[in-house]
């Protein structure tokens, strides 16, 4: 069993509240008549379910079968007979037709990338998958996380492994930006990408990461 399939992890999980800021971001791109949201990585349903409530159709995708049954139950208590479906797959292998999405949310989930080949494929999914102009959230490690002495592994551009032992992306302001615009995807200023948990004046080396929030849009 993986470390996000545990018992403890999943219970942490469906406690967990909505991404107030994803919450809001959402509202607004319903006023403009979006229907449809791709939730990557759904976890537990903590955005998932509270998107259903704002009247989404929703989409979560996830690679954690105890994940996906507790999204099923939490979606049943809390919003039974909301427009939910739930489906087990991978972030670069999103069984979605093209531009079928309004609305995409990378919450948590790209960071998670043990290559930047797999970053970069998980990208190109989800420009696959977006109508044009439609609206990605995205919530993702910075790499003011790490101290600025650490090297990323070897032959990779943002992959490390010192945060917990295995691979994972930790990208700059500069790469980010790179990393979506090669991907199809424009920053909108409705949202900017801004840091979370940074301390100022100091790199973070905590416990928490520094995360990286913001909104694009597919070009």
């Amino acid at each position: 069993m993986n470390t996000w399939s545990t018992p403890a992890t999943v219970a942490g999980f469906v406690r967990s509240s909505p991404n107030q800021m994803l919450m809001a971001f959402a509202a607004a791109e319903r006023l403009r008549g979006s229907a449809r949201v791709l939730d990557i990585g759904c976890g537990a349903a903590r955005n998932a379910v509270p998107l259903a409530r704002q009247g989404w159709q929703v989409i979560g995708t996830d690679t954690s079968w105890p994940m996906l049954a507790a999204a099923v139950e939490r979606a049943r208590l809390e919003a039974p007979g909301a427009p939910l479906l739930f489906t087990a797959a991978p972030m670069d292998q999103l069984p979605l037709p093209d531009r079928c999405a309004d609305l995409i949310v990378a919450h948590g989930i790209w960071n998670l990338a043990r290559s930047a080949v797999e970053f970069r494929a998980a990208i190109r999914e989800a420009a696959r998958v977006a109508r044009p102009g439609a609206a990605l959230f995205l919530f993702t490690f910075s790499r003011h996380t790490l101290p600025a002495d650490v090297r990323p592994v070897s032959d990779e551009p943002f992959v490390f492994t010192e945060f917990s032992g295995a691979p994972q992306c930790f990208l700059t302001s500069e790469q980010v930006g790179t990393e979506m615009a090669d991907g199809g995807f424009a920053p909108d200023p409705a949202l900017p990408l801004h840091e979370l948990n940074r301390p100022a004046g100091a790199l973070c080396t905590g416990s928490g990461p520094v995360i990286f929030e913001g909104a694009f849009r597919r070009i």
